[in-house]
């Protein structure tokens, strides 16, 4: 694995990191399978709850706008960059979308069941 960078203290949660239902809903159905926020949210190997079923943090690494592409969008379970883009500026109206902004993106997997 590439190496791992150290990662600073977490500004908020793993509870905190999806909340929206309709992410909720994208996660539960596998179509979202990253987040990307403002702040650190989560360690790798930490798990996230959402309705009863858990999903454990696989990686956490930082990321900026200009790195998005329509692949990692699809994570983000949306079809394209600029479908994404709207969605984020239509929740935080008058955001900057910068290609040099810095993000943190959390990566995600279901926990299968022993």
């Amino acid at each position: 694995m590439e190496n791992e960078e150290v990662l600073p203290p977490k500004t908020c949660e793993v509870d905190r990191m999806i909340t929206k239902p309709e992410d909720i809903k994208k996660v539960l159905a596998g179509k979202k399978t990253a987040t990307r926020r403002n702040g650190r949210y989560a360690d790798p190997g930490e798990i996230m709850v959402l309705e009863g079923e858990r999903f454990k943090i696989e990686r956490v690494y930082r990321q900026t706008l200009g790195d998005l592409t329509d692949e990692i969008a699809v994570q983000e379970g949306f079809n394209s960059v600029e479908e994404y883009k709207n969605s984020i500026l239509s929740i935080h109206p008058g955001m900057p979308w910068k290609p040099e902004m810095k993000v943190w993106a959390h990566e995600f997997s279901p926990v299968e069941d022993e």
